[in-house]
């Protein structure tokens, strides 16, 4: 998501226009400095720096998925840095491939959904299950919402993305596979009907375009379900 703004900003990975020879020699005042006050041990050192650089990777990830769930589906590198209260130069040393980035903010999503996903239906009839699975259906959509709209403008040109797609599309067909008898599974065309009606892109286009509330918008995917299945 950063990759555009890393150019837009003007800021290659490592340093700006014509600001490398600065940055070394700052570095090497720095490493004077801290030679001069006496090195701890070499052990110490090292997890100390580990520790630190694991703390500013997840700002930066968390700093991101904020301000994408805050409105901005492609925000800068500067606004990531300023967010996550790191320096520019931190942001582009974790994150110079920009699918190590989106394959961290997708394990947080993943891991936010999925007891929700793999939780029992408490239903006893496929009927009820249904309702409970587009209730659930509806909270998720609504926590992933602005991820998804700002994975979507980008997965055409990310490999990563693109499969991390295909992969909640297979996630949302076993989630059908789960409630609905096999009597509406052997009918491709309705299965595929089901499937289209109670998907993501059907709840952003209500959310979204339609500019539904919450509650209309699950309304309108029940009685879509209820009108596809009718007294089967």
């Amino acid at each position: 998501m950063l990759e555009m703004q890393l150019r837009a900003d003007g800021f290659h990975a490592s340093c700006g226009h014509g600001n490398c020879r600065d940055i070394r020699l700052t570095d090497r005042i720095q490493a004077k400095a801290s030679a001069s006050r006496g090195t701890p041990p070499a052990d110490d050192e090292a997890d100390g720096r580990r520790q630190r650089s694991s703390r500013s990777r997840e700002q930066i990830v968390h700093a991101m998925i904020e301000l994408i769930r805050a409105g901005e589906m492609q925000p800068s590198a500067a606004r990531v840095a300023e967010k996550a209260n790191v320096g520019l130069r931190t942001v582009f040393r974790h994150f110079e491939e920009m699918d190590t980035l989106n394959r961290e903010i997708s394990a947080i999503v993943e891991a936010e959904i999925l007891p929700l996903v793999e939780k029992p239906f408490e239903g006893k009839t496929w009927r009820i299950q249904m309702d409970e699975l587009l209730e659930r259906r509806a909270h998720i959509y609504e926590r992933v919402m602005p991820l998804k709209i700002a994975g979507s403008l980008q997965r055409f040109r990310s490999p990563f993305l693109m499969e991390d797609y295909n992969r909640f599309l297979r996630m949302e067909r076993q989630g059908l596979k789960r409630v609905l008898p096999a009597k509406f599974m052997n009918d491709p065309v309705l299965f595929a009907a089901i499937e289209m009606a109670t998907g993501f892109q059907a709840w952003r286009r209500l959310r979204q375009d339609q500019r539904l509330p919450v509650a209309e918008a699950l309304k309108v995917l029940r009685f879509t379900v209820e009108r596809l299945v009718g007294g089967k």
